[in-house]
This record gives C-alpha cells, sequence and structure tokens, in this order.
C-alpha cells in the first residue's frame, strides 16, 4: 500500500521564512532540512484546483499494552464489515476504516527488552539502544512529517498525551522510552504537553505572546554565542546546530505573524470554536482525553498543524481504570497480564473498547466539520494503534492497526488488509 501524499514541498526549494508560534519549550528542535518554499513565494503558479483543495492531516493515536487478541478482529468489506467486541466502538465509521493485520516491527520482534524495547520504535521502526547511558531510538515518521509538511503550518507538529513523562528506570533504561513515540532526531524525543490549556494556548497564542518568545528568543542568542570561544570543536558543532534551530524559529515566528494566507483554500475557523480548558491538570481521565482530543480537532480545523501525535497512556501505564464500570479499580498494566484469568480478561477488554472509543470520538469530531463539500475526516489520514499485540505474552510479531479517512481521497477505505 503506497502513503497517501501530505502536501509535501519539493525538497530542493529553499525559503527565508516558515512557520512556528515560538516558545521556549520548542528551543531544543533542531533544523533538519532546507525549509520548501510554497505557491507565490516561489513565484510558480500554483493551480486554482490545488490551491482550493483542503490539505490532508495525519493523527496517530496510540495506546498502550496491546489487546486482548481473541476480540480484536474485523472481516468483510464496506457495509458489511464485521468488528470484534475489541473495534466494535468504530461499527459508525466502518466504511472509513482500513483495519491491518500482519504488521510488525522487526526491531521490536528481535529487542529482549519486552516493553521499552518494543515502543518507542513504533513510528521510527529503529533500534532502541539497551545502553543505560545512550538514548537512542530514531526519528518518528511524525517528526519527519513535521519537517516537511510541518514547514506550512505555525506548529510543525502537536505532541499530546495524557500521562506525564516518567524520570525513573525500569529493568535499567529510562522510562523516557516508555513515554514518547515521537522523537525529533534519533536521540531527542519531541516536547510533549499533557496540559488541555497550554496546548490551546499553543493552538491559539497572541501577538503579546510572541513578542515575549521574540525577547526570549533574543537572550538565548545573546548567551549562547558568548559561549561558543570556550567550547571545543565537537561542541561548537553542536552549538551551530542548537543556534540554527533559533533562527528557524525567529523565521517562523515572521511568518506566523502573516494574517494574509498564500493558497486559495481558506480554514473553517479562523477563531477558537471551544473555550480555553481551565488551567489545571484534570484528574477525570475520560474529560481529560476528550479535551485533548477536541483541541486536536481544533488546530486541524483552524489549520495551525496537519500533524498531531497522541499518547492515550504510557507504556508500563499506571493508569487506573476503576472509573470503569465492571473495571475493579485495577492498573492498566495489572489488568493486560491477566494470565488469561476469564474475569481480569473481561476487564482488560473494557479499557480496549474505551481507548477504541476515543478513537470513534476523534472520528466523529472530524466527520461533523465541512470543507467546502469534504468532511475534516475526508480530508485526514488517522491511524489508531498499539505497539504489542497480545499484551499478556508481550506479542510484538504483530500490532493492531487501523486507519481511518481517505486523506484528500487518496485512500481507499472500508477495507481489511491481511
Amino acid at each position: 500500500m503506497t502513503s497517501p501524499h501530505l502536501n509535501t514541498p519539493n525538497p530542493r526549494s529553499v525559503s527565508r521564512r516558515g512557520f512556528l508560534r515560538g516558545s521556549s519549550l520548542l528551543l531544543a528542535l533542531p533544523w533538519l532540512e532546507s525549509l520548501p518554499l510554497r505557491g507565490e513565494e516561489t513565484g510558480k503558479r500554483v493551480s486554482s484546483k490545488q490551491a482550493n483543495k483542503p490539505p490532508v492531516r495525519f493523527a496517530c493515536l496510540y495506546f498502550s499494552n496491546g489487546v486482548e487478541p481473541a476480540h480484536w478482529w474485523a472481516k468483510g468489506n464496506g457495509a458489511d464489515m464485521q468488528l470484534g467486541p475489541g473495534p466494535k466502538p468504530l461499527t459508525t465509521f466502518r466504511e472509513d476504516l482500513v483495519f491491518l493485520r500482519g504488521l510488525f516491527n522487526e526491531q521490536a520482534v528481535k529487542n529482549r527488552s519486552a516493553h521499552l524495547g518494543r515502543m518507542p520504535n513504533l513510528l521510527s521502526g529503529a533500534w532502541v539502544s539497551l545502553d543505560q547511558n545512550d538514548i537512542r531510538v530514531g526519528k518518528t515518521m511524525d517528526q519527519v512529517l513535521a519537517q516537511t509538511v510541518g514547514r506550512q503550518t505555525a506548529i510543525p507538529s502537536l505532541v499530546v498525551g495524557i500521562e506525564p513523562t516518567e524520570l525513573r528506570l525500569e529493568d535499567g533504561l529510562s522510562m523516557i522510552y516508555g513515554s514518547c513515540i515521537y522523537c525529533a532526531s534519533d536521540t531527542k524525543p519531541a516536547t510533549m504537553e499533557i496540559y488541555p490549556a497550554r496546548v490551546f494556548d499553543q493552538i491559539v497564542g497572541g501577538g503579546q505572546k510572541r513578542e515575549l518568545d521574540r525577547s526570549v528568543l533574543d537572550q538565548v542568542l545573546s548567551d549562547a554565542r558568548s559561549l561558543k570561544h570556550q567550547l571545543s570543536a565537537a561542541d561548537r558543532g553542536k552549538l551551530d546546530e542548537y543556534l540554527h534551530s533559533i533562527r528557524d524559529i525567529e523565521q517562523r515566528m515572521d511568518q506566523a505573524t502573516k494574517d494574509q494566507r498564500l493558497e486559495g483554500w481558506k480554514p473553517s475557523a479562523n477563531i477558537p470554536t471551544m473555550a480555553r480548558p481551565a488551567e489545571n491538570l484534570p484528574q477525570n481521565i475520560p474529560e481529560h482525553m476528550r479535551l485533548i482530543l477536541d483541541l486536536i480537532v481544533l488546530a486541524f480545523q483552524m489549520d495551525k498543524t496537519r500533524i498531531a501525535t497522541c499518547m492515550l497512556n504510557n507504556d508500563l501505564s499506571q493508569m487506573n481504570f476503576g472509573f470503569l464500570e465492571g473495571v475493579q479499580g485495577s492498573l492498566h498494566l495489572d489488568l493486560t497480564h491477566n494470565g488469561r484469568d476469564p474475569e481480569l480478561e473481561a476487564m482488560y477488554l473494557k479499557t480496549n473498547q474505551f481507548h477504541t472509543e476515543q478513537f470513534a470520538y476523534l472520528l466523529k469530531r472530524l466527520s461533523q466539520i465541512d470543507e467546502g463539500g469534504s468532511t475534516l475526516l475526508e480530508n485526514s489520514l488517522l491511524m489508531f494503534c498499539s505497539n504489542l499485540f497480545d499484551g499478556d505474552k508481550h506479542q510484538a510479531d504483530e500490532m493492531p492497526i487501523v486507519l481511518a479517512g481517505q486523506a484528500g481521497g487518496q485512500l481507499k477505505t472500508g477495507r481489511v488488509l491481511n
């Protein structure tokens, strides 16, 4: 199956400008590719048909610790597709789905670390280093897109989650591995945000914030340059890469202040369609997840980003699902390793269904937004996945993956592919 084209620009084109709302949280993002040109900036003409076509968005929604294998299946096509108990909440959208079977990550299967060696490389396919002094996992596909498609929007990619990054060791390895499926480089995880209010501010932003960000950037550049003569040749190379990333942010801030869009297509919303969430971190897990998903929809609808990645929970998750009816307050990880106990298996299935319900909610929200003859769902490619199949056995020779959306008409849906 070929990968749908996400409006990727010509990599040989070079521009002096880019999109990114300045933020001290993003200072570590490196500039890794030439910034592509767009439309009238290049002097090249863009056909009116293409210029008025909505862009394709990509989102990955991850859930941890696999599925209850006996209940995760699909058969048939289109309106006749039947879904097992695990993915059953997606029944309404079966004609918008591609249910994948048989895909696996070769590097994950080979890794002896059953959890941390098989999770952070889900979107990279790279080897996960087991050296306790070396965090190395490979640049992930969402961040590759962020460095190409992401150049066209104010936020290259929206990286969000529910559980905080864990700063501890598990079997001698950093739990950073278990807290991210997104890496901006082989060794640098992308910055994840779990507070809905902060995600909202990142999407909406404002002029006063940009002025403050510009002031912060100026100070960072001044301090960094003053250190250069004290560094070794190797460290100067690292500093140059860092300074390059700062210059990239400056250019994106300049672009973010422009009101005029170069494309003929206009987003369906120019102002937020939801209120700013409360400042604190939600303590109600379903509410927290829905807020984060609503913010992904808002970012896509306003065309503030075209790439989003969301972790519903971390690997080795400590999330307690006692809020689900029939689940007796067990941690997700304990339900995963159920030893085929019927009672625990039934509760584990409920967590699978709950995760699937969140994906169904995202599809519903996107399907309700009209973009001029097509919906935001039709103009998106969405990926719902986990890094393990049978979570109880750490089975990595297959992964539960469901695609949704037509990617702007480029993906044929309503199919089961094995």
